[in-house]
């Protein structure tokens, strides 16, 4: 049974990889009503900056290092959002999969950690929406051929750690993320604006689970509700599945710009999640994708609207 979602108000939270486009909506938002420690390597005293704007005390740590000494041990909850991806297998092994499970042993004591891993560790080449007991694979090697081995390795080491210092943990698969702070359909826009090409996968549609940042982090404390020994693994993407086809000919439709679509074989294919499981645990999504694009061009890039 999953417990009552924590309040995430009066708490200590640690939340790394504070200056990605996914987790510093998350900072924004928590930083409001809670003590929160932003870590990251911050090798750019702008970024450093930022994230101390939002309200947040910041850590400057590099997980392949496992060296914690100025890290406290006491937080309420850990949001593990850093990843990262070198192109060096030995390196982005360290960071991503030696780190979480050094992060894990440091913080211990803590009420719950959430695990943001990525709908690119499942084998891609079939038809159907993607469950959370489907197999695994190298899906993102075409264009990060770190990524995808690297998340399945870290998935691993937190499933050990988790049951290893009885912490409570939660896997979340995550889709494609996007907001007024920007993502992907940002990325595409942009690449509209300037008349550039965009891939597409020969087997498309590409269909993915667009997730906005105001479902995300309003999700936190149901997914940290499901946080438990062993880990619990969910899905985390919009309840409604879009395409790059679909999301690129909206942004025609509200900017006039040409999407000029391209299919080949050098580019990832579609993931489109079965959300079925964190509908149940955790809920449905609010923002229905279109609604999110539209705002998302309001805030980013007005000017590139059409007129009404």
């Amino acid at each position: 049974m999953t417990a009552r979602p924590p309040a995430l108000s009066g708490s200590r939270i640690l939340i790394t990889g504070p200056t990605s486009q996914v987790a510093l909506p998350v900072v924004a938002k928590l930083a409001q009503d809670n003590e929160v420690y932003g870590l990251a390597r911050f090798k750019k005293q702008e970024s450093r900056d930022k994230v101390e704007a939002l309200g947040a005390k910041t850590l400057a740590v590099d997980l392949a290092s496992g060296d914690f000494k100025d890290v406290p041990q006491d937080f309420d909850y850990v949001l593990h959002f850093a990843v990262v991806r070198t192109g060096d297998f030995d390196y982005d092994l360290r960071a991503n999969a030696e780190g979480v499970g050094l992060l894990m042993a440091h913080c211990r004591d803590a009420r719950a950690f959430l695990h943001c891993s990525t709908a690119g560790v499942y084998h891609d080449e079939g038809d159907q929406p993607l469950k959370e007991t489907d197999p695994l694979g190298d899906n993102h090697r075409v264009m990060m051929p770190t990524y995808s081995l690297c998340k399945i390795a870290a998935e691993s080491v937190v499933r050990t750690s988790a049951r290893l210092f009885n912490l409570p943990t939660t896997i979340a698969r995550f889709s494609v993320p996007y907001g007024d702070n920007g993502g992907w359909p940002w990325f595409h826009l942009m690449m509209m604006n300037a008349g550039a090409s965009i891939p597409v996968h020969c087997d498309g549609p590409s269909f993915y689970n667009l997730i906005h940042e105001d479902d995300y982090t309003d999700m936190l404390p149901r997914m940290l509700a499901n946080a438990s020994v062993p880990a619990t693994t969910l899905n985390w993407g919009g309840s409604e599945p879009t395409s790059i086809e679909e999301w690129c000919a909206y942004l025609s439709e509200l900017t006039g710009l040409e999407a000029k679509i391209a299919p080949t074989e050098n580019t990832l294919r579609g993931i489109q999640l079965d959300p079925a499981r964190m509908h149940e645990h955790v809920g449905r999504t609010g923002v229905a994708w279109r609604d999110g694009i539209r705002r998302m061009v309001e805030a980013r890039n007005p000017e590139l609207l059409k007129p009404n």
